[in-house]
C-alpha cells in the first residue's frame, strides 16, 4: 500500500511539474497590435500595415528558448492610407493576392540571446509564396492584468528583408538614375497578446 501511494505521489509531482513548465499561450489581439512596414520611395519613405491577421505565440519569460510562434497576415489588408496605391499593391505586380492570399511566419527555434527582455528569433517567413529564413530582433515587455480581469502581455519584433528575394521585384527607373522603390523593407511588428488555452 505504501509503495503505491509513493508512486501515485511521484506521479502527481512529475506531472504536475511538467504542467507547471509549459510556456504559456498568448492569442494576438488584433485590436492592440500592429503589423506595419516602412520601404523608400523617391526620396522619403512609404509607411504602411497590413489591418487583419492573426496568431499565437507560447512564450515563458524564464524559458525564452522554447518559445514558438505562429502567424498569418491577409495579403488583401495592406493598407497604406492611398487606395490607388493599395490597390496597385494587391495586384499581379506585388502580392497578387489572388494566388498568394496569405503571408506567414513561423519559429524555428526559441528566443535566443536573451537579456534585458531582449533577444533574436529565427523562423521561416513567406511572402508572396516565397519561403525564406528570417531572424527577428524581438523585444518582451512584460506581462499584467487590465482592468477587466484579463492577463495581456507585450512583444515587439522586427527584422530588415529585401522584397527581391520575394519575388516582389516591380520598379520604375528615374530620369536622374536610381530607381522609383527600395528593394529593402522593414518589417516592426507591435503584439499585444491575450493569456488563453
Amino acid at each position: 500500500m505504501r509503495r503505491s501511494v509513493t508512486i501515485s505521489c511521484i506521479f502527481l509531482l512529475v506531472f504536475g511539474l511538467a504542467a507547471t513548465a509549459q510556456a504559456e499561450n498568448w492569442k494576438i489581439d488584433g485590436s492592440h497590435t500592429t503589423v506595419g512596414f516602412s520601404i523608400s520611395h523617391l526620396f522619403t519613405s512609404v509607411q504602411g500595415r497590413f489591418d487583419r491577421f492573426d496568431g499565437t505565440i507560447e512564450f515563458d519569460p524564464q524559458k525564452p528558448e522554447a518559445a514558438v510562434v505562429r502567424a498569418t497576415v491577409e495579403a488583401a489588408s495592406i493598407n497604406t492610407n492611398n487606395e490607388k496605391r493599395d490597390e496597385h499593391l494587391r495586384s499581379g505586380d506585388f502580392f497578387d493576392v489572388e494566388k498568394y492570399p496569405a503571408l506567414s511566419f513561423e519559429s524555428t527555434s526559441g528566443v535566443t540571446e536573451m537579456k534585458d527582455n531582449r533577444g533574436k528569433l529565427a523562423g521561416n517567413l513567406t511572402i508572396h509564396g516565397v519561403t525564406k529564413p528570417v531572424v527577428f530582433d524581438v523585444v518582451y515587455r512584460g506581462q499584467g492584468q487590465d482592468p477587466w480581469g484579463n492577463v495581456r502581455a507585450g512583444f515587439a519584433a522586427s527584422v530588415n528583408v529585401n522584397r527581391k528575394d520575394y519575388g516582389l521585384t516591380w520598379n520604375k527607373v528615374l530620369e536622374t538614375g536610381g530607381v522609383l522603390v527600395g528593394e529593402e523593407v522593414e518589417i516592426r511588428i507591435d503584439v499585444e497578446g491575450i493569456l488563453g488555452d
